[in-house]
């Protein structure tokens, strides 16, 4: 099995860590799925990585036709929207992989085209955009992980994305335990990533605050609950992402920085639902969803006194 097209939709972030180590090795054979305005404005404005412009080849799903791997680096919001996207390029062997925060997005996907063609993944990246700039720290980018839910040896498939991205910029990773990993992501993510959105703080908060800690605690120890729950276990203390500078600032702060929406309702939103389904209280999640929709309604104009 040789993959030898490939589309990407979204160029946040997360996509264009895709859209810069692809094209060299695809060339005409990757493309960027993208329709109307959007289109009309990647083809005018394109995206800068690092100060240079990225070729990006938008095509729309239509014109792109099957390809042999799709890759969805949107937010879950999008989904509904782009869902007949992903089903134009999806051919009989076509893989998926959905690189979109949380627990939920292959399911989503998966029941609408297929879930024989999701590969289960998750990116670790540094990355910081300001509106079609973005500065990828490629020093500590550790890639994209990714594997199958029932095997923990490389398939066919894994094997085939494994070489794709060698030779190329991206990081691949392949990951025997994925559903375990992907949790671990997510609980790192609830605990770490929300409550310094709250304070508008870089992560050095996490250890020079013993109440920012706390807080961390008690939305990690409510997401080992569930996990729990899943299936997944997880470690019970708080485990701190390594290596990562004080200063730095996560996708939630980002958004809210940037006067853009987040991704909270498939952090905590998804916790509470979650909590709801199997009588786990989570009031730490609670609390912080609330929270955090309150700062983008302020971010909104809603109110400003």
């Amino acid at each position: 099995m040789e993959i030898k097209s490939a589309a990407l939709i979204g160029v946040g972030a997360v996509g264009s860590y895709f859209a810069y180590g692809l094209p060299a090795k695809l060339g005409d054979r990757f493309c960027v799925i993208a329709s109307g305005k959007r289109k009309e404005r990647l083809e005018k404005e394109g995206i800068y990585i690092n100060g240079a412009r990225c070729p990006l080849n938008p095509k729309t799903a239509q014109k792109a036709g099957k390809v042999d791997l799709v890759l969805v680096a949107t937010k879950q919001t999008a989904l509904p929207e782009i869902m007949d996207d992903i089903s134009a390029l999806v051919g009989e062997n076509t893989i998926v992989l959905s690189l979109l925060n949380g627990v939920t997005s292959e399911e989503i996907i998966g029941n609408e085209i297929g879930m024989e063609h999701m590969l289960y993944s998750l990116m670790r990246i540094d990355a910081v955009r300001d509106g079609n700039h973005m500065e990828l720290h490629f020093d500590r980018i550790a890639g994209v992980f990714f594997g199958e839910k029932d095997h923990t040896e490389p398939t066919e498939r894994v094997q085939a994305v494994l070489d794709l991205f060698e030779g190329t910029s991206v990081r691949a990773n392949f990951v025997s335990d994925i559903m375990t990993d992907l949790w671990l992501k997510y609980v790192s993510n609830v605990s770490q990533n929300l409550p310094q959105a709250i304070l508008g703080v870089g992560f050095g908060a996490y250890k020079d605050s013993e109440h920012v800690r706390a807080v961390a605690t008690g939305l990690w120890q409510e997401v080992v609950q569930v996990a729990a729950k899943k299936g997944v276990r997880l470690p019970e203390r708080l485990l701190l992402f390594r290596g990562t500078v004080k200063e730095a600032r996560f996708s939630t702060l980002q958004d809210l920085d940037a006067g853009r929406h987040t991704e909270i309702d498939i952090f905590a939103g998804e916790m509470m639902r979650m909590g709801k389904e199997f009588e786990i209280p989570v009031p730490y999640c609670e609390y912080t969803y609330h929270m955090i929709k309150a700062l983008e309604e302020k971010n909104d104009g809603k109110f400003n006194y």
